[in-house]
């Protein structure tokens, strides 16, 4: 079993569908001893990265690392320092640097820790990491704002666990910033993800992508109950391009959908009376497993009805190429999803979002850097996606 970083609390579960369980496990944002805590550069805003780095594995065997990662294979510690090191550099020269970090493909909590102390001057306080038990690798978050609210939620269905949960977080904004500015509390919901992959074909491992959107629906709109003026970031290697629906010839329905006829008819939510009683009891029943894109800030449908969850996807407008390569063709599998609250010009607003796409992440070629463990070169297939929020009020 993997470390954790943090006490879990009670499991709650969450009947999503019959098929369907989300466990989530509750806990407070946790210090990173030796870590300074400075506030962000830019008081009025924020920049958050999300970033697949590609198998990060610690160099301490436990049985469940992938070949190349054991220590039969090579792998050692002094290896993963070095990478961690090279990873490490390239975040700290980014000319924009991330005031959170969300990490895909990472082995522990102490990984999670490990990355902060070793960008110690950057000022990465706070940490978290989530896993399924017995899985090779799961999800973290590095912030220098406070954590002050953690959920794991996992994916189970047919006896199937997903290969790794989603972490819902709360971030304190203002913490570090009120007693000079005088702003008020400005907490952001951030739900990091790594969906399952393709592998082992699109049609057989779709239904656990949307079985993860169903958990997405679901908290969206228990906290559009809640809390209705709370922003949600949505981000992380979903394993789906946002044009998905196209790419498959709108043959089938994805966990990511556009806002187009062809979508929502197939969806059995196009042309509906906007004016029904029962509409939000029908949108409700036939949305439950897709999440629309919009073009449009803020996120709006025209061939949905209002009141489909819709957010908005920076690839649908300003985001160019892709963030992975693969097969001769560049995919838009990494994202950022945002909700409708950034971008009502109050509190924290969407500014910016772009692929970070700069020498030492991608090659001179313009593409990723795949790290391979046998030489020690590279850094991740994956490259990163910044976005950058404002604080109106300040």
């Amino acid at each position: 079993m993997k470390r954790n970083y943090v006490n879990k609390k009670s499991v709650q579960g969450l009947l999503c569908a019959a098929l369907l369980l989300a466990l989530a496990a509750g806990c407070a944002g946790c210090d990173v001893p030796g870590t300074e805590k400075k506030p962000p550069e830019k008081r009025d805003s924020i920049a958050i990265m999300t970033w697949n780095v590609q198998s990060l594995f610690d160099g301490v065997d436990e049985g469940t690392e992938y070949d190349d990662y054991r220590e039969s294979a090579g792998w050692t510690r002094e290896k993963y320092r070095g990478r961690l090191n090279v990873i490490a550099g390239a975040i700290g020269g980014m000319g924009r640097k991330p005031d959170i970090i969300a990490l895909q493909e990472i082995e522990s909590a102490q990984v999670a820790a490990d990355l902060a102390a070793a960008l110690s001057a950057q000022g990465y306080g706070w940490t978290h990491f989530a896993n399924i038990p017995g899985m090779s690798l799961g999800i973290g978050l590095l912030s220098r704002y406070p954590l002050i609210e953690a959920k794991s939620h996992s994916v189970n269905i047919d006896g199937d666990i997903a290969p790794r949960p989603m972490l819902e977080v709360r971030i304190n904004t203002a913490a570090t910033t009120a007693d000079e500015t005088g702003a008020a509390d400005s907490s952001l919901a951030l739900f990091v993800c790594h969906w399952k992959s393709k592998l082992g074909s699109e049609d057989a491992t779709e239904y656990t992508r949307r079985a993860s959107a169903r958990i997405i629906l679901r908290r969206l709109r228990e906290l559009m109950e809640t809390e209705p003026e709370l922003p949600a970031i949505i981000m992380g290697d979903l394993n789906e391009n946002y044009d998905e629906f196209y790419r498959r010839s709108g043959k089938a329905i994805s966990a990511l959908l556009p806002d187009d006829p062809r979508a929502a008819e197939f969806a059995g939510l196009y042309g509906l009376d906007e004016n029904d009683p029962d509409i939000a009891a029908v949108i409700g029943a036939l949305q439950k497993d897709f999440i629309v894109l919009s073009k449009s800030r803020p996120p709006e449908t025209r061939y949905f009805p209002a009141g489909v969850v819709t957010l908005y996807s920076p690839w649908a407008a300003e985001l160019h190429n892709g963030s992975y390569y693969y097969k001769n063709d560049w995919e838009t599998i990494d994202h950022f999803l945002l909700s409708s609250q950034l971008f009502n010009g109050s509190g924290w607003d969407f500014e910016s979002c772009e692929v970070v796409n700069s020498p030492p992440f991608v090659s001179a070629k313009g593409f990723p850097v795949a790290y391979n463990p046998r030489t020690g070169s590279g850094l991740s297939d994956h490259l990163p996606l910044l976005l950058l929020l404002k604080m109106h009020s300040w």
